[in-house]
């Protein structure tokens, strides 16, 4: 095994350049400007202290840098996956806040563990169980909790619920005691980042100002609003006389680099949601990080980034921090701002390990009321009920475990919303599979086309007839196929031959090479042959080691037209 396939960094360092490490530079620059206030916001949102965002934002980049394969996937603290280890944290019944920072902690530890394992075995296939309606109903559902957990801390209410009803029924309570300064500020914040994010830059690009220079001073908005508030609670005293809560003191200095202490209870507790929200976050980062890489033509290897990622959690944790992943809006500025390679990573690790290390004192004074206006702005551009809505409009199907992951998730809660979401489409794929498509099909005139007679003008004969089945055959759907062949059979007393068009046959399982027989046996019974036509190699192969092909009535064809010329010649004529 090469070095370069365990260590990509191998790879791109032979030929990295002078102008790569200047663009790499500028774009680390940007990405810790937006990263350092949602660390912060995002650490609170997993109801951890804010110095664990940065925490979590420092080691996991470095280890990314040497291990990942994307070129500008920015790992770190996200928000869903936040939310994520607030409900497994909640869900657990750690209440302490220092149970809740070693709950975290043990989180990215087995989450880390966890997706290195799935790497090393080459399992990154097993994300393809989470379809992507299920994730983006999850995502939209998450993002709309999210959003609406953040209010306490917009109205200064104290609520310690983690579910959408009792969040409701919490705030509904407290409605008087809402706190009208801490609210000004944050309703304030939220409408200065939404009009950052949605009318600064035109408004700017009626200036001479370069793009460059545009989108680096859009992309700073949360922090001119951070300064802002710094500055009015300060100036203004308002944790005094009005009663604002601020983040407080901070740790100075780099993070505890320490082997976690393991709680073989705690573990046992944690390891579901530790392996739902590895799942989760691999999809997540790996589905950015494939649709940046496509816009460069570069190549992402999903069993590398397991180990990537892995090795980002596991460094997380032995630094005080919680679980990460690839974030889509980080990585996205990342890309925009021209990173070329993994280093910008790095190098944004090292400018937020200089803010920790010197001046986390500067954010005494930061009102969580604009952390929580940071988050909400951020997740609701996650929330696509365009894409759900198209969703179900393409398959019904879909459309219903989509559904049914943004009511669980809502309703019931984060983890059971997934699984329910998984469940379901898996259920409803077993469903259909279990019906297959079946069309009797006919020759289209002057070619040696077949398509389905509902659909087309084509030619059939009394005495032939062919079924075209899409889906392989296994034993789900074997019986459907005998009571479509004998409803069909019952209607044409003339027919003297059936053939099966495998065409869309990929597999045919034990069960269903048995009800084949059953079905041969019964035609034969009735005066009628089976044939088999189009049949593709690797099934043939299986069935030549069978006696299914000795016990054959008819025959097998290598294309549908030779099937017609032989059995019914007319119908070319």
């Amino acid at each position: 095994m090469k070095f370069t396939s365990i260590f990509p960094i191998l790879g791109w360092i032979k030929t990295y350049s002078r102008q790569d490490f200047t663009n790499d530079f500028i774009a680390s620059i940007i990405v810790a400007i937006m990263l350092i206030p949602q660390s912060m916001a995002y650490a609170m949102l997993a109801g951890l202290p804010p110095i664990i965002g940065l925490y979590a934002s420092i080691l996991p980049l470095v280890l990314y840098t040497i291990f990942g394969t994307s070129r500008t996937l920015a790992v770190g603290p996200v928000a869903v996956i936040s939310l994520m280890t607030a409900a497994a944290i909640n869900e657990a019944g750690y209440n302490e806040l220092q149970d809740q920072i070693t709950a975290a902690i043990m989180l990215a530890t087995m989450s880390g563990i966890f997706l290195i394992l799935l790497g090393i075995f080459r399992f990154g296939f097993i994300a393809n169980l989470l379809s992507h309606p299920v994730i983006t109903a999850f995502i939209t559902a998450s993002a709309v909790l999210i959003a609406i957990s953040q209010l306490k801390h917009i109205l200064g209410i104290d609520i310690g619920a983690a579910h959408l009803k009792e969040i409701i029924m919490q705030l509904y309570a407290g409605f008087q005691e809402i706190n009208y300064m801490t609210l000004l500020l944050g309703f304030s914040g939220c409408i200065f980042l939404f009009w950052v994010r949605t009318s600064l830059k035109p408004l700017l690009q009626k200036t001479s100002w370069n793009d460059h220079l545009i989108d680096a001073i859009v992309k700073t908005g949360p922090v001119f609003a951070i300064i802002l508030s710094i500055l009015a609670v300060y100036q203004f005293n308002l944790t005094e006389s009005q009663n604002v809560k601020i983040v407080g003191k901070l740790a100075t200095g780099f993070p505890p680099f320490a082997i976690p202490h393991f709680n073989w209870e705690m573990a046992e507790k944690l390891l579901p949601s530790a392996i739902i929200l590895s799942l989760v976050g691999f999809v997540e980062s790996v589905s950015v990080a494939q649709s940046l890489a496509s816009k460069k033509r570069q190549r992402i290897k999903p069993n590398q980034e397991l180990i990537a990622l892995g090795a980002a959690n596991i460094a997380s944790g032995f630094s005080g921090g919680y679980p990460v992943t690839g974030g889509f809006a980080r990585s996205v500025v990342n890309f925009d701002a021209g990173a070329v390679t993994p280093l910008a990573g790095g190098m944004t690790a090292i400018l937020i390990a200089i803010i920790t290390l010197f001046f986390t004192p500067l954010f005494y004074y930061l009102p969580q009321a604009i952390l929580a206006a940071t988050i909400i702005i951020a997740v609701l551009s996650l929330v696509d009920f365009k894409s759900l809505i198209q969703t179900w409009k393409y398959r019904k199907a879909d459309g219903i475990s989509s559904a049914l992951t943004i009511i669980a998730v809502l309703i019931i809660g984060i983890e059971p919303g997934i699984i329910i979401g998984v469940v379901a489409s898996l259920f409803l794929h077993i469903l259909h599979t279990s019906r297959p498509h079946i069309a009797v099909v006919g020759l289209v005139k002057d070619t040696e086309h077949f398509r389905n007679i509902h659909r087309h003008d084509v030619r059939i004969c009394d005495e032939t007839i062919t079924m075209r089945i899409d889906e392989s055959l296994y034993f789900l759907n074997s019986r459907f196929l005998e009571d479509e062949i004998n409803r069909l059979i019952a209607t044409k007393p003339h027919l003297k031959n059936v053939i099966l068009m495998c065409s869309a046959v990929n597999e045919i399982d034990s069960s269903a090479l048995k009800s084949l027989d059953g079905i041969c046996d019964h035609l034969n019974s009735s005066g009628i042959k089976l044939h088999l036509s189009e049949v593709k190699g690797p099934v043939m192969d299986r069935l030549q080691h069978t006696h299914f092909l000795d016990n054959l009535t008819g025959q097998i064809f290598l294309s549908q037209y030779k099937a017609i010329q032989e059995l019914s010649p007319k119908t070319i004529c």
